[in-house]
């Protein structure tokens, strides 16, 4: 009797795709959850935790997002100077009215990959975001995802 093995994905099989995603209106918390997934590869049947089996994912209107909740007043983005006593706060709501908008979720996804890993900083690395309604990479032919209509949950009006 013959027993089944699992096979492991090699770097040289795997064709990483492109994917665009609308966060016009977007959930940050299940936006972010869902692009970690796709760029770490789970959603793939040959997903191998050893090899960077996701898609490259372009984020439009970023700038759009909807936080939950008192989440705009109250969410705070903590930083450090190096210095002492150099610690800084922003809170959500002026991060998404600052002059770089997109930083709230980048931060979103990068705290939901892989910590301090060679493999999750190459695969965050394949995670772009826009502000604005127009990207760069028309040239890769990214396959468009209705992020919003697959749970009614996944986007807020207002």
């Amino acid at each position: 009797m013959r027993t089944q093995s699992t096979r492991s994905a090699k770097a040289s099989e795997i064709t990483n795709g492109w994917i665009v995603v609308d966060a016009e209106g977007a959930v940050v918390g299940r936006l972010a959850s869902f692009i970690a997934l796709r760029l770490r590869g789970k959603h793939r049947a040959d997903f191998t935790p050893h090899v960077d089996t996701g898609d490259h994912v372009v984020v439009i209107n970023a700038e759009k997002v909807t936080l939950t909740g008192n989440k705009m007043t109250d969410k705070i983005y903590y930083r450090h100077t190096g210095y002492p006593g150099g610690i800084k706060e922003r809170v959500a709501g002026k991060v998404l009215a600052s002059k770089h908008p997109e930083r709230v979720l980048e931060k979103a996804v990068e705290r939901m990959m892989p910590k301090e890993s060679p493999l999750a900083r190459r695969q965050l690395a394949k995670l772009r975001v826009y502000a604005g309604a127009e990207h760069p990479h028309a040239a890769q032919n990214p396959k468009t995802i209705d992020f919003k209509s697959q749970n009614r949950k996944n986007s807020r009006i207002g």
